[in-house]
């Protein structure tokens, strides 16, 4: 026999259409219908009708949508998959490092297996984890990912649930971790039938649509739609870390916020598992309480995003100061980062007009619960053009940058083809079937820009095609020297920073950093980051006794020198010890 539930509250008749027949569910007093079905193979497809709606709608839990989100469900065996990770142990965070990556244009071939042929190029950049935008249902065949609209499904184009656990299964296989983007904080324009079924959502609406209903009137079960989703991404497909969208959008006023809910019950999970798993949330709020421990206060996530890092180092680098990069830009503001996390930590902030954020407290939080990074889809994604930091900066500054931020204290993250200098931009793509809805996503998307500056002319039609194939990675570039040398800089970086401890180092209040108006120098421990921004040669002090062996022979690397000339736009790690 095979069960069938759904929660559909206010319904007075709830039905299953199976094939080609139709059974009756019974109501519980919980709002929940339930019937139970013989001779159900897997591949079934089914859908409900709610009272007397001739409408058939797809499973709020469906596992997989093999007909897009506005077609019936399929009966999914969640069991039937032959792992090989039996030997997994797990993924920490701390030390490791991050590369972020959306499935649909990390290759041409734009699925899982695709992605699973290019795991050795990530193994020989030295990443641990890599992260992987929403896979979740979404309308059409294209999208970034965050108009998801069916939570329990995976996205058909990309392989579908099967598609999802043999690249899980590879990347364990290559000792690399996977995090799994999800979105929980509002539904996609097209597909979402949940307001059919119950009161998923509340009055009130976030930037990007109506509020997901945590504390509100029968609210319990919509809390547990997110856990249960949750914990199925964690448990049934193997995936090791959870990257939280945008969690300040989460309208919560309970005693018990929805995050601190989440996790308690993945540690518990991980206990049960026997292998680590992380919780990273995205937030604007610069608020350490997310990663602050329960016991102390805080609701115990593992890590957060952290922009504060990103745009101190992309405006001193870019010299922009538009919009929220206006505070941003200086070495002392990059300095702040580097030792205290937040730039704002209680200041003002000129882009919000207002106080923004709070101090975090340096003996309780170490640097590896910040993800920090020179690149990432929001920062190259949401810009008019998509246009990458390597289109703007020198290959000295763009090296410069992926330095400060693979020596930092923090949990390094970069984007997918971040370590060659990609050419292809990364531009905001959509595949809405729906006409209407198609034009007013890019005009939105013009007047969103238009207020930020940029010429609506300039912003690519979403719905265009060639937007989407312009931001598919071009693998052929890895045979070109310029991206080749990038390449090089980053795999020795990367190495350079797992053999020297003190580069990963994620005690805040250890770091020092020195500075001028176009330089700087970051003290980690035995090692100096010697920045110089200038467009010309300059020599500068390291500080301390230099150590008679030399760390590494490439320049750019490690020196053995009380002071040290560097190339314009350019920047070295030092060895030494301190003077006296």
């Amino acid at each position: 026999m095979t069960a069938f539930e759904v929660w559909a509250p206010a319904a007075e008749r709830v039905r299953l259409r199976l094939g080609p027949g139709v059974h009756e569910l019974s109501a519980r007093p919980d709002g929940w219908w339930r019937t139970e079905v013989g001779d159900v193979e897997p591949g079934s497809d089914y859908a409900y009708l709610l009272d007397d709606d001739t409408e058939a709608l797809p499973d709020p839990r469906s596992r997989r949508q093999p007909y897009g989100v506005h077609g019936p469900s399929r009966v999914y065996d969640q069991a039937a998959f032959r792992w090989t990770d039996d030997g997994w142990t797990g993924r920490a965070l701390p030390g490791s490092v991050l590369y972020e990556m959306h499935v649909g244009t990390f290759t041409p071939g734009a699925t899982f297996d695709a992605a699973v042929e290019r795991l050795d190029h990530l193994v020989a950049l030295g990443v641990d984890l890599v992260e992987i935008l929403p896979v979740n249902a979404v309308n059409g065949t294209h999208n970034w990912g965050y108009d998801g609209v069916g939570w329990y499904a995976v996205h058909e184009p990309y392989g579908g649930p099967d598609g999802l656990k043999r690249f899980v299964d590879a990347c364990h296989g290559r000792g690399i971790g996977v995090v799994l983007d999800v979105v929980y904080n509002h539904l996609g324009p097209s597909g979402n039938y949940l307001p059919r079924f119950g009161p998923y959502l509340k009055q009130g609406r976030n930037t990007w649509g109506d509020l997901v209903n945590l504390d509100g009137p029968d609210s319990d079960p919509v809390r547990r739609y997110i856990i249960d989703n949750a914990l199925m991404w964690l448990r049934d497909y193997h995936v090791d870390a959870l990257r939280l969208d945008a969690v300040h959008a989460l309208a919560d006023t309970r005693a018990t916020h929805l995050l601190e809910e989440l996790s308690v019950e993945v540690d518990a999970l991980a206990s049960r598992l026997g292998r680590p798993l992380s919780l990273i949330a995205e937030s604007d709020l610069n608020d350490p309480r997310l990663v602050t421990p329960r016991a102390a206060g805080g609701y115990g996530l593992t890590a957060q995003w952290d922009d504060d890092v990103h745009h101190s180092v992309h405006a001193l680098l870019t010299g922009e100061r538009q919009g929220y990069y206006a505070d941003f830009g200086s070495t002392e503001g990059l300095a702040k980062v580097l030792t205290r996390a937040f730039f704002h930590d209680g200041t003002y902030s000129t882009f919000r007009r207002r106080h923004h954020g709070r101090p975090v407290d340096r003996r309780q939080v170490p640097g590896y619960r910040f993800v920090a990074f020179l690149q990432d889809h929001d920062q190259v994604g949401n810009r008019a053009t998509g246009d990458r930091i390597s289109a703007t900066l020198s290959p000295g500054l763009c090296k410069v940058g992926a330095m400060l931020i693979l020596t930092s204290p923090f949990t390094p993250m970069l984007f997918m083809g971040e370590e060659w200098a990609a050419g292809t931009p990364w531009q905001f793509f959509t595949s809405h079937p729906e006409s209407e809805l198609g034009a007013a996503v890019a005009a939105g998307r013009r007047a969103e820009f238009a207020a930020h500056g940029w010429p609506p002319g300039d912003v690519p039609d979403p719905q265009d095609p060639s937007t989407y194939e312009r931001s598919i990675l071009d693998w052929s570039e890895l045979d070109k020297p310029a991206h080749a040398e990038i390449l090089r800089f980053y795999r020795k970086l990367i190495a350079l920073r797992r053999s020297r401890p003190e580069l990963a180092d994620p005690r805040l209040d250890r770091v020092r950093v020195d500075g001028g108006q176009d330089w700087l120098t970051v003290h980690r421990g035995r090692y100096r980051v010697v920045v110089n921004l200038a467009p010309v040669r300059r020599t500068l002090a390291v500080g301390g006794v230099p150590l008679d062996v030399p760390l590494a022979t490439e320049p750019g690397f490690v020196f053995a020198r009380r002071e040290i000339t560097l190339p314009a736009e350019s920047a070295a790690v030092v060895a030494c010890v301190p003077a006296g």
